[in-house]
């Protein structure tokens, strides 16, 4: 299984969006709520509560 790119969920297979940059790297996502985050709305997931991102730097600030 592979993780999402905006909130660190794992993603199941058969599941998900792949998103492929022109430099040939992957961008999983694991529903649209997280790729309209990405790219639409360019946010940070660090600033989101529900994503693992924002645990982890929580914990830095600390």
């Amino acid at each position: 299984m592979v993780l999402c790119s905006f909130c660190g969920r794992e993603v199941a297979i058969g599941t998900g969006l792949t998103f492929f940059k022109r430099d040939g790297t992957a961008m999983h996502f694991c529903s649209r709520k997280c790729e309209k985050n990405q790219f639409v709305l360019k946010r940070n997931p660090a600033h989101f509560k529900w994503t693992a991102k924002f645990a982890s730097s929580a914990k830095k600030k600390k």
